[in-house]
This record gives structure tokens, sequence and C-alpha cells, in this order.
């Protein structure tokens, strides 16, 4: 079998459309690397565009979509996890498998094999840090990886207090216990990075975000909200759910929400690129392709690199 492919890149760089086409090529199921995908019923806020996961007629089978509820607080742990399972699976039907995703942290998680453990809640620890501003947070934060020469947590995954915190109360508890050794394969893995230019990028991601609110995103989060789900939960996971629930919670009016999002969205692919070259600062070899390319150029260039691979015996 083929080495595990690894497609990512920046929110709107069309990774997923890819991965579809390529896993129709050569057999393959996806397993998503997206930290927000994995919640139900969160779908136009998150992207998920379904529909990509069909190609020509053919539906192709994906993992680590839809497989937790909203208001829960889905880790890396779990993810790691979750991952494995869905990998060994895959294998075990005898299929390739492909990667893919935004979340820069989940995907260095699995190929690297960070070695991690559970983390309960530390009340104790919450207490000191109650009050405390995110700036004040993110500084907390900052030291402890230092100290710990962590990578795990970025200023990606920590855009709210309650987020820093969490990222706290782990970093914490990984500096006082040391971290068992746990069972986690070697994945050979052959890496794509789909690069936008930057102003494609941002006329992507201006046109979708257009997109998603004529689409229904406003009452995708105002049906989140009627179900019960607090808005502190929402506003947990950032981006489209953070600025939609303080517009219908009255904290913004709508074009200060569209305004902000937007500003957001465009921030967080640039922290992704900044994430993507660092694992290569990190060791990892990305093979970087066109995202304005055609579709059929591309799936060809990585039929190519994978053929190049075998080749050299790699």
């Amino acid at each position: 079998m083929m080495p595990m492919i690894t497609i990512l890149g920046p929110t709107a760089s069309g990774k997923t459309d890819i991965a579809a086409h390529l896993a129709a090529r050569i057999d393959a199921e996806i397993i998503s690397a997206d930290s927000r995908q994995v919640y139900r019923r969160m779908d136009i806020g998150t992207g998920k565009d379904l529909d990509d996961y069909c190609v020509d007629g053919k539906n192709i089978p994906y993992h680590l979509i839809d497989i937790v509820e909203p208001g829960t607080k889905y880790n890396l742990f779990e993810y790691q996890r979750d991952f494995l399972e869905a990998y060994n699976g895959v294998r075990e039907r005898g299929k390739e498998v492909v990667l893919c995703g935004g979340t820069g942290l989940y995907i260095e998680s699995v190929l690297k094999g960070y070695r991690l453990i559970p983390v309960e809640e530390n009340k104790e620890l919450r207490k000191s840090l109650e009050g405390k501003n995110l700036l004040e947070l993110t500084e907390i934060l900052e030291r402890l990886k230092s100290e710990n020469c962590s990578n795990m947590h970025n200023i990606t995954d920590v855009d709210t207090a309650k987020r820093a915190i969490r990222a706290i109360e782990i970093e914490t508890a990984y500096r006082k216990a040391p971290v068992e050794e746990r069972t986690f394969p070697k994945i050979d893995t052959l890496i794509i990075g789909v690069g936008i230019d930057r102003e494609m990028r941002r006329r992507k991601i201006s046109k979708r975000l257009r997109q998603r609110l004529d689409n229904g995103m406003v009452e995708e989060v105002e049906g989140l909200l009627e179900e019960g789900i607090p808005a502190e939960d929402l506003i947990y996971y950032g981006l489209e759910y953070k600025f939609l629930t303080e517009y219908i919670t009255g904290k913004l009016t709508y074009e200060e929400m569209v305004h902000s999002l937007e500003i957001a969205i465009h921030q967080f692919a640039k922290r992704q690129m900044t994430w993507f070259r660092g694992m290569e600062r990190r060791g990892f070899h990305i093979n970087w392709i066109d995202a304005a390319q055609d579709m059929d150029t591309k799936v060809n260039t990585i039929m190519d690199l994978i053929a190049s691979r075998k080749a050299d015996g790699i």
C-alpha cells in the first residue's frame, strides 16, 4: 500500500475538493483534520462542504466529521485517539488513507506522534486565573510553553479566554507530571500543501463568507442557541460561532459582525500558513501545489509525487 497522503492548506484553498478527487483516483478514504468539523449541526459555519465528498457520482467515505455534540470540548487527546481508530479501520479494509484539513496542530500531532495524556479540570488553577484578560492568559501560556518546549497550543487555538485557560491547564499538567510513552505508530506520509496566492485567498474568503451568510449561517447559530447550547460555549469555538453569537445576543450590529468576522478569518488563514511554515522548520517536507491550477493538473501532480516516492523506494 502507498503511504498516507496528507493534504493541508489554509481556509479557502480548496484542499477538501482536491482530497476527494485524489481519493476517487486511488480508492482512498478521507480522515478529516479540522478541529470544528467534528461537531454535529455546526455545518455552514465550519465549512463542511459535504458535497465535495461526491466525485463523478461516487461518494468518498470520510471520518471524524459529525462525531460529537455541540457544547462539548473536543480536544487534541481525543482527536489522536479517534484518528488512530479511523486510520486502522481504513487500512484493515484495504483502502488508502488521505488525511485532509487545516488544523495544523491536529495534523502534526499524528504525524509526529505526540505523547499525550488526558488532563482533568484543575478547579484550583481555574480559580486563580479568574478575571485575567486574554493578553494576560496568553503571556502565562507562552511562559509554560517555553518551559515545556511545547508546540501544542498556538494563537489559533486560544483566541478566547476560556480556550486559553484550558490550554494553560494542559500545559501545567504536562509540566508537573512526566508524560509516559504512549503507543502510537510511526505513520509514513507524503505531505501535500495547497498554496494559494494571498489576494486570491482574501477574495475567496470574502466571497465565501457572504455566501454562507446568505445560505443560513445566522439561522444555524440561532438554532444551536435555541437547542439550549450556552452562548459562551458557541463563543468558545471562535470565528463564525463567536461573532454570530455576539450579533444574535445583541453585542454587535450586523455590519460590525460581518466586518469583524471577515478580518478574523483573514487573520486565521494567515496563522494557518504560519503553522505550516513552522512544520517545515520542524523537519516536515511539504510538497506545495498551486491552488489556481485546474483539478486534473493538481491531482496528476500528486500522483507523480506518489510514483516518484515509489520509484525511489521510499
